[in-house]
């Protein structure tokens, strides 16, 4: 790959290394440079640009993030759209990270151009939470390079997720006779929460005095019409022979394990009792912040063994105690979430052009707009909304069966801004952007909505992103939730693309890989041109 300064008139496909502002418009880093480019660029009095030229032998970056995070994801994992070089990957399922700790050191030592970064050992996570990603430092990586990373990935499980499975849960507190009512309320709600927390619920729960003789004929009920039983007692488990381990030996089950290297949570007991997990909880479960507790039952919901080899294994990175470096409050995940954005894809319009309703139009014996939908259905948008106007009914026909919410703009005549009002209106209030679509323009596919949804990042400046061709601008553009408020001053039968020019500091371009951004069907022969050239 060349890397360097160049003069500008001589840049022509080049790849632009830093990005460049001129009076109405800002070049961004890793921006191809066309000729229309260079022309506005020169023309803004700049003759000399640092840019980077890919050789026969070089994997353009995003392609090179792109095969890699495809070769890392496996169980219960989903891959993002690479942009700028950077792959993310996501669970889709709520449960516990499974990695290849061996396998991502050996891929971040291949190259430097190559770089992994992931999540600990079996941390917990939910859906759309960042997994890893993949990031390619310079603007491409050599070949034999992504070639042998792709071999080490190979056996596809380097990163998985370990699905949380509802567990029938059996709660037991023993109390002494001075214990306080306002301990044990404090103590009910906390497992509680835990539970819910991992998608299963409570079949049976007690109270007992603190004896073996009383605790242990409540265990074998519970252990036959439940999978996990849980034991808070009155007092500490400090020894073998006390009170809850030896309950459960009593009861006909067995102590696999007593104590471990998690702190706070060393009082922690497991057994086994005709086939159902036992855990005798430590103190801390009493407490809402993370501790020993937490990091067994999580295993235990993901359907992965702990014995006395996986407990010991907790050790490092088992000090859970919080540190004045890191005061805040442990009881929930860190969650780095990939953005929620939904799709509104505008199908109201009275087609006055065409002279017909176009988005009814069969292509491939599929009507237009259920070509659109079914594109956006298949992207990371959700939820997926249509706004219908014209021939409503005829559409809602059309679309039977779509995984699509349908919302009807009476006003569809008054022009397109009407319609985005009515789609806005349907937003889910967590989504953080939302990505408008038009009705007539069936080449966009799910992996251009993808692309735009890759490249959104507000805190990076890019609020707004517009699919490009060769430097021209089209649709879709997906703007972020603090636009949505100026959008719904429009009026008339314009759309948000005014705000491409108000904030070209928060514009992305996205450079789609065909002509699907430049291509709708206005007219008849719009339609004839587009049957002709695909047949």
């Amino acid at each position: 790959m060349e890397f360097g300064p160049c003069p500008t008139r001589e840049a022509q496909g080049a790849i632009l290394a830093h990005s460049v502002r001129t009076a109405d418009r800002v070049f961004k880093k890793g921006h191809v440079l066309g000729a229309d480019d260079l022309a506005a660029i020169r023309r803004a009095g700049i003759d000399e640009l640092v840019i980077a030229r890919l050789g026969d032998s070089d994997v353009p970056e995003s392609l090179a993030a792109k095969r890699i995070s495809e070769k890392l994801a496996g169980t219960n994992v989903r891959v993002g759209a690479p942009f700028t070089g950077r792959a993310n990957v996501y669970s889709e399922v709520d449960g516990l990270t499974l990695l290849d700790a061996e396998a991502i050191d050996a891929l971040n030592q291949i190259d430097e151009s190559i770089t992994v970064a992931t999540l600990a050992p079996f941390e917990r996570v939910i859906p759309r939470q960042i997994l890893a990603t993949i990031k390619i430092i310079p603007f491409a990586a050599p070949e034999k390079t992504v070639q042998e990373a792709e071999r080490l990935l190979e056996s596809g499980r380097a990163l998985s997720v370990a699905r949380f499975i509802p567990r029938k849960v059996a709660t037991i507190i023993t109390r002494h006779q001075e214990t306080r009512p306002v301990l044990l309320d404090k103590t009910r709600a906390a497992i509680a929460t835990r539970i819910h927390r991992i998608g299963s619920e409570t079949t049976l729960e007690r109270e007992v005095a603190h004896s073996a003789e009383v605790l242990a004929p409540l265990l074998q009920e519970a252990a036959r019409e439940n999978d996990l039983v849980l034991i808070f007692g009155a007092s500490a488990i400090t020894d073998r022979r006390d009170v809850i381990p030896l309950a459960i030996e009593q009861a006909g089950g067995t102590v696999v394990h007593f104590g471990m290297p998690v702190d706070p949570g060393n009082l922690l007991l497991v057994g086994k009792l005709d086939g159902a997990d036992i855990i005798g909880l430590p103190g801390c479960a009493r407490s809402p912040k993370l501790n020993g507790f937490d990091l067994v039952l999580w295993r235990l919901a993901a359907g992965l063994p702990v014995g006395p080899k996986e407990i010991a294994a907790m050790g490092v990175g088992g000090l859970l105690t919080e540190i004045p470096l890191r005061p805040q409050p442990r009881d929930e995940p860190h969650q780095h979430l990939a953005p929620r954005i939904a799709a509104i894809i505008l199908a109201a319009g009275a087609s006055m052009r065409m002279g017909n309703n176009k988005l009814l139009t069969k292509l491939n014996d599929v009507p237009m707009v259920r070509k659109v939908v079914a594109a956006a259905s298949a992207s990371a948008a959700e939820p997926v909304i249509v706004v219908t106007g014209n021939e409503s009914a005829m559409v809602r026909d059309a679309l039977a069966g779509c995984n699509a919410r349908l919302v009807d703009n009476p006003e569809f005549a008054s022009g397109l801004s009407s319609s985005l009002r009515r789609g806005l209106s349907a937003v889910p209030p967590d989504c953080d952007g939302v990505i408008v679509l038009l009705g007539d323009m069936p080449e966009v596919d799910a992996a251009l909505v993808d692309k735009l949804i890759a490249a959104f990042d507000p805190e990076e400046d890019r609020a707004i992103c517009a699919a490009t061709r060769h430097g021209k601008r089209g649709n879709p553009v997906l703007f972020a939730r603090r636009f949505f408020a100026e959008i719904q001053t429009i009026e008339g039968d314009v759309g948000a693309r005014g705000l491409i020019g108000a904030y070209p500091d928060l514009v992305c371009e996205v450079e789609a890989d065909s002509d699907a951004p430049l291509i709708d069907i206005d007219t008849s022969e719009d339609l004839a041109a587009y049957r002709k050239e695909r047949g």
